[in-house]
């Protein structure tokens, strides 16, 4: 979709797009099947700077925005979700909220390396007992002079075991709930901390999902963010942000789901005719290319408000929502419309299948989100 872009914007899209196809695409299913994270290639993204979109240019970024992020995170997407998600927790997640809430040292310090991708980001809230609930997290940073002792164990870290900064959600006062949280940037070197077992998952096999633990972990009291107890809305700020690139994510695997569709239904032959022939099939590549682009302007218009800084929970919340559903219906439809070959690895429809299904669940489940969007209205 090129409608409304200005010439900036068309060539962030064009230039992902190129990459994708050029370098990510040949490779994918490869690091899908092998478990591989691509590690050259996200070195290669932050050469055209964009492991740093977000990131000011004084500090080494491209200083582009969400909107710019969202063009060049649908061509990514639509490849390999793999790397996409690797990026938009990169730019959405970890340095974000560095940028909107950091201190001075903290942006100094941190984000010309984000930019680079010299230090690769990822983020930590959820716990065993706190996943929706995530304002229940029990991990707790304890003030000790002019450090923080942290114990404790986090779950469900993206880019966990390649990841070299990790923005951590901790507990510093018992006695409150939301608002007893605080953020913390925490090095992969910190002695006391470690990364901890890596998920085996259904999709994203390019990308790790791990645990991290804290043992005695003592953190320098200049590495928290913001000011203590400010932690939940830091973390709700971030996954404004968070939930954005998600549904943008669903967006590209969908539209991959449709370019797939459209070219085997092309191909395809029963009954002596192309099954694109077929009403059955038709009506199927309506409904999935229809729901793409609501899906598509949903996103742009969460990320176009993101950049105004204007509130923008409840449309990150509905784009992501949206997009998501519907992402997992072209999944769903794609697989048919191969028939019995979209059930083999020989055809991509596989792999797009796996990966949609983890859009309905993290950064916040369809559940969540619904409760987010009707409190929205109901609460006004």
């Amino acid at each position: 979709m090129k409608l409304g872009l200005s010439d900036e914007e068309r060539m962030v899209q064009e230039t992902a797009r190129e990459f994708a196809d050029s370098e990510i695409a040949p490779v994918a299913a490869n690091n899908d099947a092998e478990g591989r994270f691509p590690a050259d290639i996200v070195k290669k993204l932050a050469e055209l700077g964009f492991m740093g979109m977000l990131i000011p240019e004084k500090y080494g970024g491209a200083g582009l925005g969400n909107f710019c992020l969202v063009l060049a995170l649908e061509e990514i997407n639509r490849v390999c979700a793999s790397t996409g998600v690797t990026m938009s927790v990169h730019n959405s997640l970890a340095t974000s909220p560095i940028i909107k809430f950091g201190s001075d040292y903290l942006k100094e310090t941190y984000l010309p390396k984000l930019a680079t991708s010299e230090m690769l980001g990822a983020y930590a809230l959820s716990e065993a007992e706190a996943g929706s609930d995530a304002a229940s997290l029990k991990c707790r940073a304890v003030k000790d002079g002019d450090e923080y002792v942290v114990n404790g164990t986090k779950l469900w870290v993206t880019t966990g075991a390649h990841a070299d900064l990790f923005i951590v959600m901790l507990r510093t006062d018992t006695e409150k709930r939301s608002k007893g949280i605080s953020a913390f940037v925490v090095e992969r070197d910190t002695p006391g901390f470690k990364v901890g077992k890596k998920e085996n998952k259904l999709g994203l096999r390019g990308s790790s999902t791990t645990e991290l633990i804290f043992e005695d972990c003592r953190l320098p009291a200049k590495n928290l963010i913001g000011e203590e107890g400010i932690g939940f809305v830091i973390a709700m700020a971030t996954l404004d942000g968070g939930r954005i690139g998600i549904g943008t994510q669903a967006v590209g695997i969908a539209q991959a789901c449709l370019d797939a569709s459209v070219a085997y239904a092309k191909e395809r032959e029963q009954f002596g005719r192309k099954i694109g022939e077929f009403q059955a099939i038709q009506w199927k590549i309506a409904d999935m290319a229809t729901a793409i682009e609501a899906s598509r302007l949903m996103v742009y218009r969460a990320a176009r408000m993101r950049d105004m800084d204007v509130p923008h929970t409840k449309e990150a919340a509905m784009a992501k929502l949206f997009a998501s559903e519907a992402a997992n219906r072209a999944a769903r439809e794609a697989v048919q419309i191969h028939g019995g070959a979209g059930y083999l690895k020989d055809f991509p429809v596989e792999r797009y299948f796996r990966d949609a299904r983890i859009t309905e669940l993290y950064e916040g489940t369809s559940e969540v989100q619904r409760i987010v969007i009707s409190r929205s209205y109901l609460q006004a």
